[in-house]
């Protein structure tokens, strides 16, 4: 094998990936290709191709490609659906006295604004979320790759939690930056009666009335919100999926058919994001707050709401929703990724591969 060759091979942190689609190779001292679990593990295309016929190689460029296109579904998609229950709980979080729970916002929002009050801001959610999950999961994937050859394969699998934390925490960090113009737009429209339609109008006088600065004035509280949340996501899925297949499915991983590996994802996904909605609440009421009220601080917020109101206002609704938004998410982007023929995400870890050690004499 020539150097080029080898150059567009990755190596494989052999905890990223279950192997059931795709084999592991062994390079021997004269680049002959052997099967085994030691020595320098590359990795090739996934065996199963999708509908043109090709292959993807793993950590290609076509590869993070493919996982930015089922982010940008996975996000766009759920975050659009549930746009109803986003309503009722960004306006619970403005205006409690109103709204005081889910069945009686139900109720006002139903007498005030009819049917059609329940899918307002639907446009700038589904293009934000897209972007937003475009540059997450692809980003994430990057950079779960690159931190793992950073710290090299035995303690990228040695701390692999670690290693979801740092990639997530970076990926979201650039997507929320690509998601906070349509999310400023989103609540304004939403909780402001009468500040505009949708985004053909409320972006412009988004623009008109505070400029560039007002489409990026909740990034930090975003971010506050947004990094700890994909953290959580990313880190306890991917853990409670390798525990699922640990000690509750009695079937090793490779051996399940492909629908029950996309109905543990959607499992994995819906209990971590549990965890994801108790954790990034308190950040969640700041960004509603920060962005219905012009020249607000997050002190106002902390007045106006005290702490355990930023930690509990809107909760319960919150779980239902990130709940079931955090379980669709990973149930489409692992079903994109089987359609393009790519592993889902998680499994049992191989134990960590330990060098052979020749004795001195």
């Amino acid at each position: 094998m020539q150097v080029s060759e080898m150059s567009r091979r990755a190596l494989l942190p052999i905890f990223l990936y279950s192997p059931s689609n795709f084999g592991v190779e062994k390079m021997d001292d004269d680049n002959n290709k052997s099967w085994g679990r030691s020595g320098s593990i590359v990795i090739g295309a996934p065996s199963e191709p999708y509908s043109s016929g090709k292959k993807i190689e793993m950590f290609s460029p076509m590869f993070y490609a493919a996982s930015a296109v089922g982010g940008a579904a996975s996000c766009g998609i759920t975050h659009t659906a549930v746009t109803p229950l986003d309503i009722i709980k960004c306006n619970m979080q403005i205006d409690p006295v109103k709204y005081k729970s889910f069945s009686s916002g139900y109720k006002v929002v139903l007498q005030e604004q009819g049917l059609r009050g329940f899918f307002k801001g639907w446009a700038p959610t589904l293009i934000g979320y897209s972007a937003q999950g475009a540059f997450k999961y692809g980003f994430y994937e990057y950079f779960k790759k690159y931190y793992s050859d950073i710290v090299g394969p035995e303690n990228a699998a040695k701390y692999k939690t670690l290693i979801y934390l740092a990639g997530s925490f970076s990926s979201e960090a650039i997507a929320d930056v690509a998601l906070c113009p349509m999310e400023a737009v989103k609540v304004r429209v939403q909780t402001q009666p009468g500040f505009a339609k949708g985004l053909s109008d409320g972006l412009p006088k988004l623009l008109r009335t505070e400029g560039v600065s007002g489409l990026y004035k909740g990034l930090v509280p975003l971010w506050g919100r947004q990094i700890p949340y994909t953290m959580m996501k990313f880190a306890s899925f991917e853990n409670i999926v390798e525990l699922l297949y640990k000690h509750a499915i009695p079937t090793p991983k490779e051996e399940c058919s492909k629908p029950f590996q996309l109905s543990v994802s959607f499992a994995g996904g819906y209990l971590a994001g549990i965890l994801c909605a108790v954790i990034s609440h308190p950040a969640d009421n700041l960004v509603s707050f920060l962005n219905n009220a012009k020249g607000a601080t997050v002190n106002d917020a902390v007045k106006n709401m005290g702490l355990w109101g930023l930690c509990t206002r809107g909760l319960p609704l919150r779980i239902v929703m990130v709940g079931t938004l955090t379980g669709l998410q990973w149930g489409i982007y692992d079903s994109f990724k089987v359609f393009v023929g790519l592993p889902t995400t998680g499994g049992v870890a191989p134990p960590a591969i330990v060098p052979n050690v020749v004795p001195n004499n």
